[in-house]
């Protein structure tokens, strides 16, 4: 698949391309959102700014268990992909897999394209297992002429092009991962990022479509990770930043997405240290949820907020996992003071 011409009409820079598709069908398409939270190494060398040194894990002992506990909650539930955000490079996600596959027997590739948080150093990645049929992955630059016409920067976000065997034929999946500004009072300022995504995005799936021999082959699309939003689900306000997403900003509402919180029970939903907030989400396209009757696709199982994942023992109080993080007893210790969300979709 070359979507190079294409992609670059709107600044998309492709990082990778190749196919890892296995003979053999899968029967469960499974996507993971997890933001880490200062998921950095022990080595502060390589980490120009002041922040990125100072969030360095305090010594190589607590850096491996950091990261050994990570791969422990991934091949507990095996995703095909995980989107994760709040990691230092590419470095740190090599490591991270090649503890999934000596501590657990699971391979995953990882996926990172640099981004240009310089002051936290933060990036986004995906993981997928090495059956997946990543066909690309790639990420978007706004220009000053974007920039003028009220577009504003996603420094840290990535997209990847994903092909699912299903019923002896290929579905084709859009993902984007995304970590948005946070703050509650900067919601005008991501719904502006919400607007720059959903315009490579619309360029994005246009360019699959087109490098199709079928271009009305529908493409599936699912967007997750941090958006910071303070909208709740069930709760969500016109023109906040969650909307512009869940719309793709557009007028058009048959291509709007889906947001899996409503399918979460409301005491289940809270994504993060903080009470009642809903962060993380994964948004998807209504075919994914809809399963078609006498047809074999794509369609949701479930969605779960997976605290088990991340707690040690009961969650961190917000005082000693904020202040005092590594003098909490390792078996004790949350991972992040986020919760990942696990989307299923059975094959049938």
């Amino acid at each position: 698949m070359r979507l190079i011409h294409l992609l670059a009409t709107i600044g998309l820079i492709v990082g990778a391309m190749g196919s890892h598709a296995d003979a053999q069908e899968p029967t469960e398409f499974s996507v993971m959102t997890w933001n880490l939270e200062w998921f950095f190494d022990d080595q502060p060398a390589d980490n120009p700014s002041e922040l990125g040194r100072e969030k360095t894990a305090p010594s190589r002992e607590q850096w491996d268990w950091r990261r050994d506990r990570v791969a422990a909650a991934i091949a507990k539930v095996q995703p095909t992909v995980v989107a994760l955000q709040e990691i230092e490079s590419q470095n740190v996600m090599y490591f991270l897999t090649r503890a999934i596959d000596r501590n657990h027997a699971l391979k995953y590739d990882d996926y990172v394209i640099k981004g240009e948080d310089f002051y936290t150093e933060q990036d986004v990645a995906f993981l997928a297992t090495t059956t997946t049929g990543v066909q690309s992955i790639s990420r978007g630059i706004v220009t000053p002429s974007m920039k003028s016409r009220g577009y504003a920067s996603v420094s840290k976000h990535l997209f990847a092009v994903v092909e699912i065997p299903v019923n002896g034929s290929v579905e084709l999946l859009v993902l984007a991962n995304c970590h948005l500004r946070a703050m509650a009072e900067k919601g005008e300022l991501r719904a502006r990022q919400a607007r720059t995504l959903s315009l490579w995005l619309e360029r994005l799936v246009a360019g699959v479509k087109a490098s199709q021999p079928n271009p009305d082959q529908p493409v599936h699309v699912i967007v997750t990770g941090d958006f910071n939003t303070e909208e709740l689900a069930g709760q969500i306000s016109p023109d906040s930043d969650l909307a512009v997403l869940i719309s793709r900003g557009t007028d058009d509402p048959s291509d709007d997405l889906v947001d899996l919180h409503d399918q979460i029970p409301a005491a289940d939903r809270t994504t993060h240290l903080l009470p009642g907030r809903q962060f993380d989400r994964i948004l998807v396209s209504p075919d994914l949820v809809i399963d078609t009757p006498g047809v074999a696709d794509l369609s949701l199982r479930n969605v779960t907020v997976r605290n088990d994942l991340n707690f040690g023992g009961k969650q961190d109080t917000q005082d000693e996992h904020w202040n005092s993080y590594w003098d909490i007893p390792d078996d004790q210790r949350d991972i992040s003071d986020h919760n990942p969300v696990l989307a299923r979709f059975q094959i049938q």
